[in-house]
């Protein structure tokens, strides 16, 4: 039964375990298939175009393995290529975090001025702005391209003098003066686990966002319309992890983004 699949969730890297930690939560009954795409990683410095055909084959490989819907916990990919791959795959439902993560920085701001941090790509392609300006039309965007966040994340280089270097460099400016943003979105799913370092840079009057437990909760409730919701608790394993590189490394930083242990067995190898 359709039910009795997996989720698919994928991201270039490791990043995406962030969002597939709330799935889980969010999600007990179900069965995950996460796939990182680390051989082509960061997404966020490369084309539209790339990022579309990257997306579509990733999407492909977890479709090939009888995933029922599929999660795009990637915000470059998600600006970039959600549109594209629901045209490609129309049978299944395709989440991706840009919209739900719009309209949690919307609920948490009060004055309307929204900070988004994210990846080159994902500030160039303007889709948070977007989508925040269609939920406030009235609301103010500041978008800060933090490209450097992902290179420290996927080092695991969370805290430490360089990383609270690179958060006053990114957040300083964007942050001085009394109307300033009172939200900052955080627009990429490497970012939360820098959380704290960007806690001690912004006022401590802003709101920190972070999409993936909105995102896990629009996945719910779309499931639950499209009654593929799972009933019974899974049998198969209930975390699954595919990588197209690196599976040791996957495996040791990824631990960091999951909450949990991981080991490179646990790693599948493949190519997309």
């Amino acid at each position: 039964m359709p039910a009795e699949r997996p989720i698919g969730v994928f991201d270039s890297g490791v990043g995406g375990l962030t969002v597939l930690r709330a799935l889980a939560a969010a999600l007990p009954e179900e069965a995950f298939l996460y796939l990182g795409d680390t051989a082509r990683l960061p997404y966020g410095t490369k084309s539209a175009e790339s990022v579309v055909r990257y997306a579509t084959q990733c999407a492909g490989a977890l479709i090939d393995r009888g995933v029922k819907a599929l999660v795009v916990a990637c915000n470059t990919a998600s600006a970039a290529a959600l549109t594209a791959l629901e045209a490609r795959f129309p049978e299944i439902p395709v989440i991706g975090v840009v919209e739900p993560g719009a309209a949690a920085a919307v609920a948490a701001s009060l004055s309307g001025h929204i900070a988004v941090i994210a990846t080159e790509g994902t500030i160039r392609g303007g889709a948070y702005r977007a989508a925040i300006e269609r939920l406030r039309p009235a609301a103010r965007v500041t978008g800060i391209s933090g490209q450097v966040f992902v290179a420290l994340a996927e080092e695991g280089w969370t805290e430490g003098p360089v990383t609270d270097l690179v958060a006053h460099r990114y957040l300083d400016q964007a942050f001085a003066g009394s109307d300033g943003p009172d939200t900052l979105l955080l627009g990429c799913t490497h970012f939360p686990v820098l959380a704290p370092a960007l806690r001690r840079v912004v006022p401590q009057t802003a709101m920190l966002v972070d999409s993936a437990a909105t995102t896990a909760a629009a996945a719910r409730e779309l499931l639950g319309l499209r009654g593929l919701r799972r009933q019974i608790p899974a049998s198969s394993p209930r975390l699954r992890f595919l990588a197209t590189d690196g599976p040791e490394r996957f495996a040791r930083i990824g631990s960091i983004f999951l909450g949990s242990p991981l080991a490179a067995g646990d790693v599948e190898l493949i190519d997309v």
